[in-house]
């Protein structure tokens, strides 16, 4: 078995484990951190929206050996406005010009045909009208509103409103960070955008389900044991899941760095930039905030609970008796050498062999309504002195 696999059948049992909600105040501090830096990013830089929502013109050249300063200028210069121009594959080129209306398009068309040395109908032109976008940007945003409702209800009803919450508090931090990475980065905002978003939602959603799933299974019927609390028990389902959860990650973001940094960067795909950046930033953000962020606040929001807080009381309290035993070198509650915080069931005295009988009886009278039977001899207190009638002697004096 290799080591990854090892270390994973170790965390599943309990055998070895890193206590992320111990420090879960320091991975609280790191999302703070990077939500404020998006935000601020978000309202100084802004985000760069495409011409589907702000509207514009979209010109794509054929094979041309013009650079993309030169074909920035003339656009420039025919349209009045800012010009963004991209090097596609086999030599061609992208322009997007926002906020021009149908007779700025076909000078710009014009300028760009004399420019390159080729006919006007070669270049092909999209014209996207501002309402369009906004519909589009509407629509974007009622589907989102919708689905965090969806989330929370069925969250709610499939685990409990605590989860919920925390599911909800980390899908907004993964949209709040890839919205981030977008203001800082300065890509454009385009429907594949929205597409990419809406999906790491879905995606981080799931990993964040795995996780809840495995914490209410092992936070089942907690409060009717004493051996450990609820923020342990939760500790040791995340280390559980944990390198399932990294496995799923570093195999969805594989492919998606393919289409970032290969398809977009190497290749040059404008569509691919704009829904693969989102992908790997909120995949990425998703996995991070499923171990570090969603059960940390689900144990915070537990135990506010009273009676989480009273099973933590008598957690402590038998771990306390525990460790005075262990300090008088006594055993552990019910006569086993159990160490403290072990969950221990009620013994018996009569069931057990260890248990101390009373001297001078070696025969132990049958319960009601059965035969009479011997019991083995206790072998703490009666060895050593006489244990019932033997040979004519009596547990009294010898005559």
């Amino acid at each position: 078995m290799s080591r990854l696999g090892t270390l994973g059948a170790r965390l599943y049992r309990g055998e070895a484990g890193y206590d992320f909600v111990a420090k879960r105040f320091l991975w609280y501090g790191v999302s703070i951190l990077i939500t404020i830096i998006a935000v601020a990013g978000f309202f100084i830089r802004g985000l760069n929206m495409g011409i589907e929502f702000e509207g514009g013109a979209v010109f794509t050249t054929p094979k041309t050996e013009t650079s993309v300063s030169q074909a920035q200028e003339v656009a420039e210069e025919a349209s009045g406005h800012q010009a963004i121009v991209q090097e596609l594959g086999s030599g061609k080129l992208r322009i997007q010009v926002s906020s021009i209306e149908t007779q700025q398009s076909d000078k710009v068309k014009t300028a760009l045909a004399e420019e390159l040395n080729v006919d006007a109908k070669d270049i092909n032109d999209q014209l996207v009208g501002p309402s369009w976008g906004e519909q589009i940007a509407n629509k974007a945003w009622q589907g989102l509103a919708i689905f965090m409702v969806l989330v929370v209800i069925y969250l709610a009803i499939a685990f409990e409103w605590r989860m919920a919450l925390a599911a909800l508090v980390a899908l907004i931090h993964d949209l709040t960070i890839t919205v981030g990475v977008y203001t800082i980065v300065g890509f454009e905002v385009t429907p594949g955008t929205v597409i990419g978003l809406l999906t790491i939602l879905g995606y981080s959603l799931y990993d964040t389900v795995v996780v809840f799933d495995g914490l209410k299974e092992s936070t089942k019927d907690i409060t009717k044991q004493t051996g450990f609390t609820y923020r342990e028990a939760a500790n040791r389902s995340l280390n559980g899941t944990l390198v399932r959860s990294i496995n799923t990650s570093v195999v969805a973001l594989l492919p998606v760095a393919g289409l970032l940094f290969i398809g977009g960067g190497v290749l040059g795909g404008g569509m691919l930039n704009d829904i693969a950046l989102s992908l790997f930033v909120g995949l990425a953000a998703g996995a991070y905030s499923s171990i570090f962020i969603a059960t940390p606040l689900v144990v915070d929001f537990k135990e506010r609970d009273p009676a989480i807080q009273a099973h933590n009381k008598r957690v402590a309290a038998r771990r306390a008796s525990d460790a005075r035993s262990a300090a008088r070198g006594e055993k552990g509650p019910g006569g086993h050498e159990d160490g403290p915080g072990a969950a221990v069931e009620d013994d018996d005295p009569e069931d057990d062999p260890r248990a101390p009988q009373p001297a001078g009886q070696g025969v132990v009278g049958p319960p009601r309504g059965e035969g009479r039977r011997q019991q083995p001899v206790s072998r703490q207190r009666g060895r050593g002195r006489p244990s019932g009638s033997r040979g004519g002697r009596s547990g009294g004096k010898r005559r």
